[in-house]
């Protein structure tokens, strides 16, 4: 199987795409070229071949194997993905290596958002959480952790839903009062019935099982006017993941998101009391839905046996991840303030 790389109209060298300007940059001849030069000379793929390929892949025999090799073009080393990888760098000449034949098992992405930030913004991103955290280990600051910081598409499952339907509330009223003898308190207790309709567009769900969903949740929203039709071109410089949590299984998730959401909403229509759900009778019905990739600017630290995973919206910047804390920095700091206090409450008593 053979490995797809972007090159160079002008040279010939491998081109990657350019989060900051939007454009395709050659870092041998200094040329940049939009999508539509890129598509000119034949280096990024346009709709009909998508199409094409899309046709192709529903004739082609699926592959079970769960490693395949693929050969750099420019170099000629061999590239090790496993089923989900779509796009890869080659480890022995740093090419950009997009696998073409994996991108085009299952279903082809309609849509995607390209990368707005670059690697060193992630970076500074991810220095400024150690900020104002005393107790978050040496380690995590490590360089080493730093430079693994990668950039990866995201697959997701988008989907239109209507909500719509009954649903009834029971809810508490308290009124209290004194007089001279006496403090009163009386409950009214009321049954509230609401009906609500409701259409969501593009609610997200994370289609790699290889991604903590609250993660990935963490990271929206996403501007989805930054949406534009996919094309591998944009991958160039990037990983990508296939997805591997087909529509039918990653719908219930986005039923529960937009249900809850629902709830949440109506509930809000009885004010000044807190409300339970006594009868549920709201429906959800799926309009359509979308395969798309996501930017993620992503690094996993080992730490203790325990992987902590950090991850930035690829689009705006939003850094989410959880730093543990260093157990012989929280002792010591306990010990300082502890010591600091110890010396305030002598000073004190030695002046009373």
């Amino acid at each position: 199987m053979e490995a797809l790389d972007n090159k160079c109209p002008a040279c010939g060298a491998k081109i990657d795409f350019n989060p900051k300007n939007q454009k395709w940059d050659c870092k041998y001849c200094g040329s940049k070229f939009t999508l539509e030069e890129m598509q000119k000379y034949q280096n990024a793929s346009s709709k009909e071949e998508n199409k094409k390929e899309e046709t192709k892949k529903s004739t082609k025999k699926e592959e079970t194997e769960d490693l395949d090799v693929y050969h750099c073009k420019n170099c000629g080393a061999e590239v090790m993905a496993d089923e989900n990888t779509t796009a890869t760098f080659c480890v022995y000449c740093g090419s950009t290596a997009i696998l073409k034949e994996k991108i085009m098992e299952g279903t082809i992405p309609t849509q995607i958002i390209p990368f707005k930030n670059v690697k060193q913004d992630a970076i500074e991103k991810f220095k400024q959480l150690s900020k104002n955290r005393p107790l978050m280990p040496k380690f995590f600051n490590d360089s080493k952790n730093i430079e693994k910081i990668s950039g990866i598409y995201i697959p997701f499952w988008t989907y239109d839903l209507n909500v719509s339907g009954n649903i009834d509330f029971n809810y508490n009223r308290i009124t209290t009062w004194s007089d001279s003898h006496y403090q009163y308190t009386k409950t009214d207790t009321y049954l509230s019935k609401r009906n609500s309709h409701m259409n969501f567009e593009k609610v997200l769900v994370d289609g790699s099982s290889r991604f903590d969903d609250d993660l990935m949740d963490s990271l929206e929203p996403f501007h989805y006017k930054g949406l534009v039709e996919y094309n591998h071109a944009y991958l160039s410089g990037f990983l990508a993941e296939k997805y591997d949590v087909d529509e039918k299984k990653a719908i219930e998730r986005a039923e529960k998101r937009a249900m809850n959401t629902a709830i949440e909403t109506t509930r809000k229509t009885i004010t000044g009391a807190v409300a339970t759900v006594s009868k549920n009778k709201l429906n959800i019905k799926k309009i359509k839905n979308d395969y798309i990739l996501l930017p993620v600017w992503m690094v996993n630290v080992k730490y203790k046996d325990k992987t902590y995973t950090f991850a930035m919206n690829g689009q705006t910047g939003k850094m989410v991840g959880n730093i543990p804390l260093s157990m012989k920095r929280t002792v010591a700091f306990s010990i300082l303030i502890f010591s600091i206090v110890e010396v305030i409450t002598c000073i004190v008593l030695y002046m009373i």
